[in-house]
């Protein structure tokens, strides 16, 4: 897959890297999947018939790599929706990363690509399975 028309040549490799090591590491079951903004990964149809409740015959949306304007962001619905999944993350990052955690309810923002932390993400995408995330998503 071509990602050089969804981000900047600065920040491709760190990009790049970010996939790489998500595709490494999720576990099976999730669809990788861009349209045009992004790279995504969800649980698919023929796995979740229901699909997302917002736009019905939609793939469940899980996690999606998109370059903004002034960082790249990891979106993760899991660290959303699982409070303990959340402090793990929140507490390795404190300890494994010199800089300060920049994240919203699901997106984890890293403004500097020198920072990003790889293995972290990649333990963290490991971390929930199709299964689990489909419960999560019902819980709510």
């Amino acid at each position: 897959m071509d990602y050089a028309t969804l981000v900047d040549d600065k920040r491709l490799d760190a990009f790049i890297r970010l996939i790489d090591v998500i595709d490494a590491n999720l576990p099976d079951g999730f669809e990788k999947t861009t349209d045009g903004s992004g790279v995504h990964y969800v649980v698919p149809l023929s796995m979740y018939p229901s699909g997302y409740h917002v736009t019905p015959g939609t793939p469940l949306p899980f996690l999606s790599v998109i370059a903004q304007k002034r960082h790249l962001a990891v979106y993760h619905m899991g660290v959303y929706t699982d409070e303990a999944l959340l402090d793990w993350f929140k507490r390795r990052y404190a300890e494994d990363v010199p800089t300060k955690l920049d994240m919203g309810k699901s997106c984890i923002r890293f403004n500097n690509v020198k920072h990003i932390p790889y293995e972290l993400i990649g333990e963290l995408v490991s971390k929930m399975t199709p299964a689990k995330w489909i419960a999560a998503y019902e819980s709510r």
